[in-house]
């Protein structure tokens, strides 16, 4: 592979090669090469800002934030993303990781989701979300150059129905646990791909219905 793109490298290190080959060996062509390009996109936000973030930390967030999609890694009744994030941390513990660092890419996978809190934490986590948010949504396109995505989608392709896919992969990945869908975006996912079985929870009907009696 190789080893920069966009003028970013990919980081080197023992775990960090272990980590490329997991995913690989785990996640189809799509979600690999979303991951990587969530990466790229997360460190060039982070050199375009100035942040001082760990490469080797950031790629591990990236490579691990839908590995709880896959059925190798879905729990029965957890969060896909938490899925995720304790993939991470079961493969980091093994390479004697520092709780600091495992905790920051935990987070980082777990709150991928969450628009409007990673942006105000650390870097490992800002740009995780940051990535994600320019690979699906398109957030912060313009910011990217034309050279820069032209780089990186050459080396990690959106496949024609990109859009479409990813949802169907959300999809797939949480249509067994709809509950887990509760107050997070998936929740649009399962209205969109299951509409005739999928009930979205509110908040305020849960409020409303509770034993207190006041």
């Amino acid at each position: 592979m190789t080893d920069t793109i966009a003028d970013i490298r990919i980081p080197d290190s023992a775990i960090a090669r272990a980590a490329t080959q997991l995913v690989r060996d785990t996640e189809d062509d799509l979600l690999f090469n979303h991951s990587r390009r969530v990466f790229f996109w997360g460190a060039l936000t982070g050199e375009r800002r100035g942040l001082a973030y760990d490469a080797e930390l950031l790629y591990l967030a990236a490579m691990f934030h839908d590995m709880g999609l896959t059925p190798a890694y879905a729990s029965a009744d957890l969060r896909f993303e938490v899925d995720g994030a304790n993939a991470a941390r079961d493969f980091m513990t093994g390479y004697g990781v520092s709780e600091r660092d495992i905790e920051d890419v935990w987070t980082a996978i777990a709150l991928h989701t969450t628009p409007g809190v990673p942006e105000h934490m650390r870097p490992t986590i800002a740009l995780t979300t940051a990535g994600v948010e320019m690979d699906v949504l398109g957030i912060a396109y313009h910011d990217f150059t034309r050279d820069q995505r032209d780089h990186v989608c050459a080396h990690h392709p959106r496949e024609a129905n990109f859009k479409e896919a990813i949802i169907d992969h959300f999809a797939q990945g949480i249509i067994a646990k709809p509950d887990t869908t509760f107050g997070n975006v998936k929740a649009d996912v399962l209205a969109l791909k299951d509409p005739g079985n999928f009930v979205r929870g509110n908040f305020c009907s849960i409020i409303l219905g509770s034993a207190w009696p006041i």
